[in-house]
């Protein structure tokens, strides 16, 4: 048994209190330490972001409005797109962005040595990741496996997502919570990679947030084109590369399903108008009707808005817009509670990813379901969730546990809502630092509203930056996915660790860069996309050097 009890009781919402952290003073300190919870954001295009034309689109309004959208390259030089995306739409890409330093590698994803995942490391490396010398991967778990937590392939690890996990990893319990059952059926294929990658600790200064760069590589969505955590400039605790930053699409916070309803509304026509065709007739008649004002001149009758034409072209696009998200939206449900519909998805006692209760009783839960609604339906093109509180070396073991359960369960059910789907989905899991563990072990039993204790696993006692990683895991409802290199033996894991768990920093260009582990995450992005061939082009400065090396899988089809 642990000695230090004072905080055997801490539950996975409860604020993190370190003796050697200085008080909490800004946002960032309240998030990783758990006195905040991780909001939600959508990131919206600022006002000149109407114009913009960066994707086939096609227009279901009216065709005299449709020409009026047409012709407005004129005076101003700005073209008001419409309508849902067609065409060449990319992969949804969601991404977790636990603040704090939690843990990934070797307790729940594994982390080898040059030779890839299976190439163990030393009994002392494994300790420091938390793992006494009795259940580290390699032995024989023969007789043991009963008392774990999930199926073991005989050697404590776990291999059910490709990606291989250790066997007891609360995070791979919880994916597979909420995930196993729409994977048996619905079908489809899952695999990942892990990468070795410093970044420094309790800081959101680490440019982690790939969300402006997976845009600039083509995700966009048929009403926004990002979705995040947080009302940042990245739209999530760490920052994002700054050379990737458009401050056209800075974040707006959302936390909450009316958000998501919020972003499709058209007013209380809905209420007042039954048939969506109604609807759509109301508003195509408002964008008329203020074209007319503005065409006619008159200053003195108040039919003049300005003479600027950029400015008229705005007025003009947002109520074509609007007569267009009427025409695809009215009547349409975009909120992730379900519960009233007939088939409900994403919420329901009886074959929900989430029940009533828990969608309810944890605000993770519902950020996460409004998050991945978007993203998979494709009303966003990429997604970020923030969740707060992973600093968790507070000396023993059963704290950072729970709070990786319920990551993976938030992970598992993203994964869950695109098997459902039948769409493909990226998501991305990253941290800010890493922390270890001094040996010591916690024994304690699951105590209040905890739901697994120490299980013998080595307390997290501080932080260590030489420990970090991040990982990926890719869902194909086709079950296509195949490794981009075959003969590469190191194929779940770009870069290592060395025997004693430090990344070692020369085995990938991006190993000891966070901005350069963001351009291989965007290029893996590309990859699944097949976009690989532009990455240069796109990213002419990235810094990778030979990119075909950092590729891990084929595009899905």
């Amino acid at each position: 048994m642990a000695k230090r009890r004072k905080n055997e009781t801490i539950h996975v919402d409860d604020p993190l209190r370190h003796a050697d952290h200085a008080r909490p003073r800004t946002r960032r300190d309240f998030l990783r330490q758990g006195f905040l919870t991780g909001t939600g954001t959508v990131i919206g295009g600022g006002v000149f972001s109407l114009f913009a034309n960066p994707r086939a689109a096609f227009a279901e309004v009216a065709p005299d409005l449709q020409a009026l959208a047409d012709s407005m390259a004129g005076n101003s030089g700005y073209t008001c797109t419409v309508g849902g995306l067609t065409g060449d739409v990319k992969i949804p890409f969601m991404c977790f962005d636990l603040a704090g330093g939690a843990n990934f590698s070797g307790s729940n994803v594994l982390m080898g040595g040059p030779g890839g995942q299976m190439d163990f490391l030393s009994t002392g490396g494994y300790s420091k990741l938390g793992l006494p010398g009795d259940i580290i991967p390699g032995l024989s778990d023969t007789g043991v496996a009963a008392g774990m937590l999930n199926a073991s392939d005989g050697d404590f690890t776990n291999s059910e997502l490709g990606l291989r996990f250790h066997s007891d990893s609360p995070m791979l319990f919880g994916i597979l919570e909420k995930f196993a059952t729409p994977l048996a059926e619905e079908g489809g294929g899952i695999d990942g990679c892990i990468i070795a990658a410093r970044s420094d600790n309790d800081t959101g200064n680490n440019p982690h947030n790939p969300m402006y760069a997976i845009a600039r590589a083509g995700a966009a969505g048929g009403v926004v084109d990002l979705i995040g955590s947080r009302s940042s400039v990245s739209g999530g605790n760490s920052m994002a590369p700054a050379m990737y930053i458009n401050n056209e699409i800075r974040p707006t916070k959302v936390d909450r399903p009316s958000d998501v309803t919020g972003m499709v509304d058209v007013g209380n026509l809905t209420g007042i108008l039954r048939d969506p065709v109604d609807v759509t007739a109301v508003m195509e008649s408002m964008a008329r009707i203020s074209h007319k004002k503005m065409s006619v001149g008159n200053a003195a009758a108040g039919f003049t808005v300005t003479p600027d034409e950029v400015v008229k072209d705005l007025v003009r696009c947002g109520y074509i817009k609007a007569a267009d998200i009427a025409e695809r939206f009215a009547g349409v449900e975009v909120s992730p509670d379900d519960r009233g519909a007939t088939t409900p998805v994403i919420v329901s006692d009886t074959n929900g990813i989430f029940t009533e209760a828990e969608f309810d009783g944890d605000g993770e839960f519902r950020k996460t379901a409004s998050v991945m609604k978007m993203v998979v339906d494709g009303h966003a093109g990429a997604g970020c969730v923030t969740m707060g509180g992973y600093d968790y070396h507070t000396g023993d073991r059963f704290v950072g546990e729970n709070r990786d359960l319920r990551a993976g369960r938030c992970i598992g059910a993203a994964l869950a809502y695109a098997a459902r789907m039948g769409k493909p989905l990226m998501v991305y899991v990253f941290s800010d630092g890493s922390l270890a563990s001094n040996g010591n072990l916690d024994n304690s039993a699951p105590m209040g509203n905890n739901e697994l204790g120490g299980r013998g696993k080595g307390q997290w006692t501080g932080d260590n930056s030489s420990t970090a990683s991040s990982f990926f895991l890719v869902y194909d409802p086709n079950n296509g996915l195949s490794a981009f290199n075959p003969a590469d033996t190191n194929d779940r894991q770009i870069g290592w660790y060395t025997p004693d768990a430090s990344v070692a920093t020369t085995s990938h260009r991006g190993a000891n860069n966070v901005n350069l582990l963001v351009n291989t995450v965007v290029l893996n992005y590309m990859a699944l996309n097949g976009d690989q061939a532009q990455f240069d082009g796109l990213f002419p400065s990235s810094g990778l050097g030979d990119i075909n090396q950092l590729i891990k899988f084929n595009a899905i089809a």
